[in-house]
């Protein structure tokens, strides 16, 4: 599968919401976005930001992880306008959705990171590690094998600070790349 075609195809954050989301599902996605804040020093982060990057999310409007974590993807565009994120219906692009499979599993969101020109970079989904250390605090108990767990720190936090690094990484990956260098000139 060429996944860049479904890039081409899908929609952004509003349009998304408005075709599949219902009012409901809009406004608890509002909520979230309106709950992210992010620190002066990860605005800075993503104002180093040069290089285009196209960023297909497969989501669900109904998903309760993707309205956790979907918004914070829309303030990182504001802070870093390279950045264009599109979305994809996860229930309408059934093959996506196999193509995109996590541990076997159909799981949302999941997010595939291309260069300008379409090459594919990196995929990451369907919960931060954040997320997935307040699930162990939650259901194993705060002795977790990984003792990592911080209940201390607020987990919306916590996981826009975890996809700033995924976008982070890919960032540094296309600014380093040979080809695009070469390209840009820098």
């Amino acid at each position: 599968m060429k996944l860049f075609e479904k890039f081409e195809i899908a929609l952004p954050y509003d349009a998304f919401l408005a075709k599949y989301g219902s009012e409901a599902h809009r406004v608890r996605w509002r909520a979230t976005y309106d709950d992210v804040k992010l620190s002066a020093a990860q605005l800075a982060l993503l104002a180093e930001f040069r290089r285009k990057t196209n960023v297909l999310v497969l989501a669900g409007a109904w998903c309760g992880d993707c309205v956790r974590q979907c918004p914070i993807f829309s303030r990182f565009a504001e802070a870093a306008p390279v950045l264009d994120i599109r979305y994809l219906d996860r229930d309408e692009h059934s093959d996506a959705q196999r193509e995109l499979q996590v541990n076997g599993g159909n799981r949302v969101p999941v997010v595939v990171f291309f260069s300008e020109d379409g090459f594919e970079v990196a995929r990451y989904g369907d919960r931060t590690l954040s997320t997935y250390q307040d699930m162990m605090e939650k259901q194993i108990g705060i002795a977790c094998a990984s003792g990592v767990a911080r209940p201390d720190d607020p987990l919306l936090g916590r996981v826009a600070q975890d996809w700033l690094d995924q976008f982070e990484r890919v960032q540094w990956i296309l600014r380093l790349s040979p080809r695009l260098r070469q390209k840009h000139g820098d």
